[in-house]
């Protein structure tokens, strides 16, 4: 629709440019336009008529958001929630949890808080004092709060969204009002996360005090938007220039690095940050699927909630995941096919059953184990969920090569219940992947995993296997800038001759100085296995020096072994050597964590 002069307040000029302007505009960027000038309307308002200023000030709602994030998320959602809000008036804390000071609790009307869990259940990093505190008899009574929470997770986990669920409970426990349901949002969080964010809105703008005429309701368009036309929502089409094997002949490993192209895409990334990968699933776990369940590769069913078709093959292959199981999958598959069996095991006294039958297995295993079905395709796949992005921390810096993104990607492949697995977009990209080929790609911003402000503050790495990627990222950009600080590598793998990763880089980068320190630990090469943990604790005091002096320390890796291990280390190393106890050193490596000097990537 295009503005007309007539019946407007616009001259012809100012006419021609909004009708330039307006229809470029995403939904998410008319709202936040909206809110602008509606606010900044009100500012003006508010200088010329000094009385009117005191009166809405008075009835303005103060509202604290807060946010627990590892990988950014649950941080880009509250900035979201946070911008709409502001621009319509509200006086706005946005704080991570960790950076909350817990004694104003009790002092707060309004608090909506964002927070996602890591592994079995718990909190993430930035989340542990917060939350900490909340489960702690200091907690004070919060009659006089409202609030409400979203939750972020993975339904493939047996603790899903479990940190939210239990702070939404506690607050309840402690007197808070909930003023809105808890949504707790599986991997592909943009449509619940951006209801929820819309039904926050609305009830501050029903119970405000003052009438407001701005919008609503969210887009979740507008989530997580960048500078960049292209989104999680919109990925970009790579190409890949380079796909290398860089483990040696004899490895049992196979780690690819790609190189791939963003040229065109408007993508910037900080060392840290990751890429998202919209995979494809195997063509022969679809096949198997196909013929199995007697169903005609080109019949058409639904592949999104707007009800768009294309044709089952396709769906199955680009848009549905196949080769994860999750609870809420098996009792919706137990609504709707008759069987006994499956019925038994989603039974709620079944629960380690449940648990033991879902490790290792995918839809395949379930097809042939609750057979025989009768269920139409277009019935079968709503029920399924998303393909979810892969996300794989960014071995590269944009300073040093603009145009592309560097990734370390392990391939994944293991026998189980007499099969042989593969991971999606890992055997996609060692298997099926050529340079010339393109991917689906989007930049993951990671505000939890960055470098420090002052290159000249010292740091430490700690990343084994495909862990060791962003760091070399962090060394590319350290040397792309000069920066003065110093740097100390831990790595660790099986076997120095083939599965030393990036080996040239590194002896390069100590050659120059860009690289300090590195200690590296290759367990099978050893009748006694050793590990990055065991090359700390030989560096104990070296350690405990460079910390004293104000270094960083990030650990990049497996969450539930190596970065659990690292963090005992850690906790020995401060007590060995400095001299503290116990709850001494947890305390130390909590206030590290808030200074955001001790930052990890884990999965």
């Amino acid at each position: 629709m295009q503005l007309q002069a007539i019946n407007s307040p616009f001259s012809q000029e100012q006419i021609e440019v909004l009708n330039q302007i307006l229809p470029t505009l995403t939904e998410g960027q008319q709202l936040w336009l909206s809110g602008y000038l509606t606010a900044y309307h009100g500012n003006t308002a508010l200088e010329v008529k000094p009385g009117i200023a005191t009166q809405i000030q008075t009835s303005t709602k103060e509202v604290t958001i807060l946010y627990g994030s590892q990988t950014g998320n649950c941080q880009r959602l509250a900035g979201e929630l946070s911008e709409t809000l502001g621009s319509q008036g509200y006086k706005i804390t946005l704080s991570s949890m960790n950076e909350f000071k817990t004694n104003r609790l009790k002092k707060l009307s309004y608090l909506f808080l964002i927070v996602s869990t890591q592994g079995e259940g718990d909190p993430p990093d930035n989340a542990i004092s917060f939350y900490e505190h909340l489960f702690s008899r200091r907690a004070p009574k919060l009659d006089d709060l409202s609030f409400s929470v979203l939750s972020l997770g993975d339904s493939s986990y047996e603790f899903f969204c479990e940190t939210g669920k239990k702070i939404d409970q506690r607050l309840e426990e402690l007197g808070a009002k909930r003023v809105t349901p808890r949504v707790d949002c599986d991997l592909d969080f943009d449509d619940p996360a951006a209801e929820w964010l819309s039904t926050v809105v609305k009830y501050l703008n029903e119970t405000g005090e003052s009438s407001s005429n701005l919008p609503q309701s969210l887009s979740s368009n507008s989530i997580l938007s960048s500078s960049s036309t292209y989104s999680r929502r919109n990925p970009f089409k790579a190409e890949v220039l380079e796909n290398i094997n860089l483990n040696g002949r004899g490895s049992n490993k196979e780690t690819r690095h790609l190189e791939l192209s963003i040229e065109g895409s408007g993508f910037t990334f900080k060392p840290g940050d990751s890429l998202g990968i919209y995979p494809e699933n195997r063509p022969e776990i679809v096949e198997l699927i196909i013929n199995e369940m007697g169903w005609n590769q080109d019949d058409l069913v639904p592949f999104n909630q707007q009800g768009e078709t294309c044709s089952l093959e396709e769906a199955l292959k680009h848009h549905y995941e196949l080769t994860v199981l999750t609870k809420p999958l098996l009792e919706k598959l137990s609504q709707i096919h008759s069987n006994e069996r499956l019925t038994k095991l989603v039974h709620p006294e079944n629960k380690q059953e449940l648990r033991t039958y879902i490790e290792g297995r995918d839809l395949v295993d379930v097809i042939h184990d609750f057979a025989p079905w009768d269920l139409k395709a277009d019935q079968f796949v709503t029920i399924l969920r998303k393909i979810p992005a892969r996300l794989y921390s960014i071995a590269s810096s944009y300073e040093a090569n603009p145009e592309e993104v560097h990734l370390t990607i392990g391939a994944v492949r293991y026998d189980a219940h007499n099969r042989a697995r593969h991971g999606v977009c890992s055997i996609q990209c060692a298997e099926r992947i050529q340079p010339g080929d393109y991917l689906p790609v989007y930049i993951h911003e990671n505000p939890n995993f960055h470098l420090p402000e002052n290159p000249g503050d010292p740091i430490i790495m700690i990343g084994p296997g495909t862990g060791i990627a962003p760091f070399r990222s962090f060394l590319e950009e350290r040397e792309a800038l000069e920066a003065p600080g110093e740097n100390w590598l831990f790595f660790g793998d099986q076997h120095y001759v083939t599965d030393f990763l990036y080996q040239v880089d590194w002896q390069r980068w100590l050659k120059t100085g860009v690289l300090t320190k590195m200690d590296i630990a290759f367990s099978r090469d050893t009748e006694e296995k050793v590990y990055v943990q065991h090359r700390m604790l030989e560096n104990k005091q070296e350690i405990y020096k460079w910390l004293k002096e104000g270094a960083y320390i990030y650990i990049c890796g497996d969450e539930k072994h190596m970065a659990q291990d690292v963090h005992k280390t850690l906790l020995q190393i401060l007590e060995e050597e400095g001299g503290m106890t116990a709850d001494e050193a947890d305390g130390y490596l909590a206030q590290l964590l808030k200074d955001k000097r001790y930052q990890r990537d884990v999965y």
